[in-house]
């Protein structure tokens, strides 16, 4: 009978570390910087042109957010390996579309987000010259 509570208190203990057993540890070249100055300078100037797809505001070099992390380390990793900062950010964007960059490619399916300031623009200019007739 003595066997019964230390099994219950083992099954406790197991059901309090399942949530600590599920957290992933970021690749280790998320906070890592390359060895070599000029593939880290690579580096880091193609994720400033990377967006974060959990921030979607912040480039993957700013953000604290753990996919930004693991963006980081797949960028590092590609550079550290010789591939070039356009191949890399070309891989970048197949793998997550074309949200990912700050200059998305000129495609029927971006056109909107090309378009769209310049039709504000004319839209702002339009009611302001129309304010502006009637005073």
């Amino acid at each position: 009978m003595r066997a019964l509570p230390s099994l219950s208190m083992l099954v406790v203990a197991l059901l309090l570390a399942a949530p600590l057993a599920a957290q992933t540890a970021l690749p280790r070249l998320a906070y890592t910087q390359l060895r070599d100055p000029d593939q880290e300078r690579q580096a880091r100037a193609l994720m400033e042109t990377l967006r974060c797809v959990v921030c979607q505001g912040q480039s993957i070099a700013d953000s604290d957010a753990d996919m930004a992390g693991e963006m980081r380390a797949l960028v590092r990793q590609r550079i550290a390996r010789g591939e070039a900062p356009e191949a890399v950010r070309t891989w970048l964007i197949a793998r997550y579309g074309d949200y990912v960059s700050y200059a998305p490619p000129l495609r029927a399916a971006t056109l909107p987000l090309w378009l769209a300031p310049l039709v504000l623009l004319a839209l702002g200019a339009w009611l302001a010259r129309a304010t502006f007739r009637r005073r």
